[in-house]
């Protein structure tokens, strides 16, 4: 299967209900009024696009309207889906530039951060790149167990320590096994809780002291997993650990099991966070790059 055919049937659940709902409404116009434009708003909004950003796509189509001087409400759709791709443009390209690069990866339990990072570890090996994972998510012994199985899967090697280990000791074992195998990628998968911010600045702070010592010109991506499902909770958990973390990126995963894909637009609107890899599916190389042309065109279906 193709990428869009891929992200196309993986945004089938949010494509039927928002742009679904969208099409009718604009059919059941003839002419292009402030009702329209009201209305097109509301429906943005219970399709999770959030209240700021649903305003904002509203007030550029207006601006678009007038400018154009468009009277149709059939040519809204075309416009939207340009606006939706602007809003969705951005730099999604990891910057793995240095050899060991460093990716860690965030995110609270269940929202598929384990399983996250086993796909990338497999789509880098099946790149031919040298990976190992660091078990530093060492709060939950299960996090430690489900990481070595996708280790095992992916074909390439993990460090690990007990349970309640130091996270940063992991990180600094870790980083140490790259360097003396001459890795190409390290991936740490960190903190899955959000319970105190100050416990997770200071356990991430001293994570990146560790790498920025041991590799101070290392690239390093902090990586935040979001569950597509929880729709706005999805972008409340997206704030707090931007003000906690320095997020560079969002995975944003199990959005072929949701009508709420609208969330990505917030996300890239509100925060000015780019999102970096989608999840479409549960095989291995569902984990898609995020490509704002190829999302617009699965969400508005061509």
């Amino acid at each position: 299967m193709g990428l869009f055919n891929k992200i196309g049937e993986g945004l089938r659940k949010t494509r039927e209900s928002l742009m679904g709902t969208v099409s009718n409404m604009l059919h059941a116009f003839t002419r292009i009024d402030e009702e329209l434009f009201e209305e097109l708003e509301e429906i943005l909004i219970a399709g999770d696009v959030g209240v700021a950003t649903a305003g904002a796509m509203c007030e550029r189509l207006r601006e678009c309207v007038k400018e154009q001087g468009v009277t149709d409400p059939a040519v809204i759709r075309d416009l939207l889906k340009e606006i939706v791709q602007e809003m969705l443009a951005g730099d999604a390209e990891l910057k793995l530039d240095t050899k060991p690069s460093v990716i860690l990866v965030i995110g609270v339990n269940g929202v598929g951060k384990t399983t996250s990072i086993g796909k990338l570890a497999a789509q880098f090996k099946a790149q031919g790149k040298q990976v190992i994972l660091g078990a530093a998510d060492t709060f939950r012994a299960a996090a430690i167990e489900q990481l070595e199985i996708w280790a095992e899967r992916a074909g390439v090697a993990i460090v690990k320590h007990a349970q309640n280990a130091d996270p940063a000791a992991v990180v600094f074992d870790t980083v140490s096994a790259a360097k003396a195998r001459g890795a190409d990628v390290v991936i740490c998968d960190t903190a899955g809780r959000l319970h105190n911010k100050k416990h997770l600045m200071d356990e991430l702070g001293k994570i990146r002291r560790v790498i920025d010592r041991e590799l101070p010109e290392a690239s390093c991506e902090v990586l935040l997993v979001l569950d597509a499902t929880t729709g706005q909770n999805a972008v409340n958990q997206a704030r707090e650990f931007r003000e906690a973390a320095g997020i560079t990126g969002i995975v944003l995963t199990k959005l072929d099991g949701t009508a709420r894909g609208g969330v990505v637009l917030t996300i890239c609107e509100e925060l000015g966070i780019p999102v970096k890899f989608i999840g479409v599916g549960e095989g291995i190389d569902d984990l898609q790059p995020f490509d704002a042309k190829a999302f617009t065109d699965g969400l508005f279906g061509g």
